[in-house]
């Protein structure tokens, strides 16, 4: 028997030991990083008075601005402005929110008439926005989002205090049975749980556009986007990026503090959605680099070799056990995770799906390192 376990020359037996230490570093990030998340329990946030400059940049959005922008002007919050930054749209948004300032007189409107390009993509209007705020507390999210509740505001700026400068927040996805919906709606959540996490671990990196707040103030000492302004995306990760640290970054999950919008309908628009998206990681501080390629590259190769091991026909019965206990873990970890979030229809979806995910984003990261940015509208 222990000549079968060790044959032929201590190869597959290496191969083993390479699948458990896989294994281990696997159970080193569900563990010590998502399982933070998992079992969170969040402080109540702190009532605020202090005024808020609701930041939006649009360009040709007239529909989605009719339908959610009346959402973020009725929030329940004292003191609060929204600014849309109208940046050279061909629509007729500039009429629809004329109109809507006659009716809203927290509504400030910015106007670009060109599309200049001081900046590449979202961060130059987004720049002239958070410029024009009156208020030093910025909650940012897109014209296609709107708040999942009339407390949005209040409980993101609940976030601040005189120590936490940023509040990173979670914008889902609108959900329907497709299978591209949940594809998408995993992939979200899963991005989520790692930049969650790791923030809770002392090590932000990342937030998302759709949903997150710092100070004007500190936009104004990290110098904006000067750092990365020839980069067509990362006006949202590659700012906290730069900006966040242990001690200035705080998380809000509470479910009313939620955004929502709609996902890409068709996998072309996401793939090409997903691709600009990862083009910017090349971009991050070093240590986030290396934990987040240690997961990816730890979860790759342990299907690799769980796939090779059992084609071997070679010690079943442990790699099996490495398999299932990695397997129940991470469905334990994902039923938290997706209870938190308020997502359905996926748990069950989550192995096969992050063997999906697995492939499109080798692909795609390749595809982004070889190709041209994508730009923002």
């Amino acid at each position: 028997m222990l000549d079968g376990f060790f044959a032929p020359g201590g190869i597959l037996f290496i191969f083993l030991l390479i699948f458990l230490f896989l294994f281990i570093v696997q159970l080193f990030f569900y563990g010590f990083f998502f399982l933070k998340f998992a079992l969170y329990l969040e402080a109540p946030s702190s009532a605020k008075t202090e005024g808020v400059s609701v930041v939006i940049c649009a360009r040709n959005e007239y529909h989605h601005l009719k339908e959610n922008l009346p959402l973020i002007l009725t929030q329940e919050y004292p003191d609060f402005e929204v600014i849309v930054v109208n940046h050279a749209s061909e629509d007729d948004t500039a009429f629809l929110l004329s109109k809507m300032a006659e009716q809203y007189s927290h509504l400030k409107i910015v106007e670009i008439r060109e599309n200049l390009n001081f900046f590449d993509g979202k961060k130059f209007p987004l720049s002239i926005g958070i410029k024009s705020a009156a208020n030093d507390m910025v909650l940012l999210t897109d014209a296609d989002c709107r708040p999942v509740s009339p407390h949005w505001i209040a409980l993101m700026a609940g976030g601040f205090s005189k120590e936490k400068e940023i509040v990173l927040g979670y914008g889902a996805y609108m959900s329907s049975n497709s299978l591209l919906n949940r594809l998408i709606r995993f992939d979200t959540i899963h991005i989520a749980l790692q930049y969650f996490s790791f923030t809770l671990a002392g090590i932000p990196y990342m937030g998302v556009g759709r949903n997150m707040a710092y100070r004007k103030s500190l936009f104004y000492e990290e110098k904006g986007f000067t750092s990365h302004y020839n980069i067509h995306s990362g006006d949202d990760d590659l700012f906290i990026n730069r900006a966040a640290t242990r001690k200035n970054t705080r998380i809000i999950v509470n479910p009313e503090s939620f955004t929502l919008s709609q996902p890409k309908k068709s996998f072309k628009e996401w793939w090409t959605q997903k691709k600009r998206h990862l083009s910017t990681g090349r971009y991050y501080r070093w240590r986030h680099k290396f934990l987040l390629g240690l997961y990816t590259l730890s979860m790759v190769l342990f299907y690799a070799f769980f796939v090779l091991l059992l084609a071997l026909n070679y010690t079943i019965f442990p790699v099996m056990a490495l398999f299932i206990m990695r397997l129940v873990i991470q469905l334990f970890i994902f039923h938290k995770t997706l209870a938190r979030l308020n997502e359905r229809g996926i748990w069950l979806l989550v192995p096969s799906f992050e063997i999906i995910l697995i492939l499109i984003n080798t692909v795609l990261t390749f595809s982004a390192f070889m190709s041209k940015e994508t730009k923002w509208k």
